[in-house]
């Protein structure tokens, strides 16, 4: 997943950014809110972490603007405001969920998980497709006991494809969910139809990839 986090504590959010990475999210970080703001316009993230003190910029007026986004970014508020009333405003206006600080980055994490099962309507972590089985939390794909050698990136482009099953991504969106901002990294875009091609070579093993469709001029979608 691609996240934004949104902090202006300096240790928290080099924190954070160290643990996701880890945990591979691919992580930027807005200090403020016109930072946020000008990234959330250009970027398609996945998450956004929230908090709501910050030094520019009203954290819930931020939440709102997400709201108008085509992609529409899950939203977890970060903030030591633990009152009612901000809690239900900002449940109100779309937050996916709320953490009040301090917490704990075990507990983010699987508040994070929660949020994308409940998202794309997953019961567990594991997927079954077209004869495969994906578990996203020890990052393996099996097909009846054996497991697929997938690089990190043929992992998540598959991991993506499968979030959005039936659903046509685009090129750009492929690449900004894998080498995250775009404007910033150098990537080239031909990247993703090689590491397609690879992909359906290593699943074609196994079984047929006709389930992996190219959309000419547009990018690829994965059917059920």
């Amino acid at each position: 997943m691609h996240v934004l986090i949104v902090e202006d504590e300096t240790g928290l959010a080099t924190e954070l950014v160290h643990f996701l990475s880890k945990e591979h999210y691919k992580c930027d970080w807005a200090s403020n809110g016109r930072e946020a703001s000008e990234k959330i316009a250009v970027n398609l993230y996945d998450f956004i972490l929230l908090d709501l003190g910050l030094p520019d910029y009203d954290g819930l007026d931020l939440l709102a603007e997400t709201k108008g986004l085509e992609h529409d970014p899950a939203v977890i508020v970060l903030t030591a405001r633990g009152s009612l009333e901000d809690r239900i405003r900002g449940l109100g206006l779309g937050a996916d969920d709320y953490l009040p600080k301090p917490f704990s980055l075990l507990e983010l994490q699987a508040r994070m998980q929660a949020v994308v099962r409940r998202k794309f309507k997953m019961k567990s972590s594991t997927v079954q497709f077209h004869g495969f089985e994906l578990d996203s939390s020890t990052r393996r794909v099996h097909h009846h006991g054996s497991e697929l050698l997938l690089t990190k990136k043929e992992f998540d482009l598959l991991h993506y494809l499968l979030l959005h099953k039936n659903r046509i991504l685009t090129r750009l969106q492929l690449t900004e969910h894998i080498w995250g901002n775009i404007l910033e990294d150098d990537y080239d875009s031909n990247y993703i139809d090689v590491h397609m091609k690879n992909l359906r070579k290593k699943l074609s093993v196994y079984e047929p990839t006709d389930f992996l469709e190219t959309v000419r001029g547009v990018g690829y979608r994965l059917t059920t």
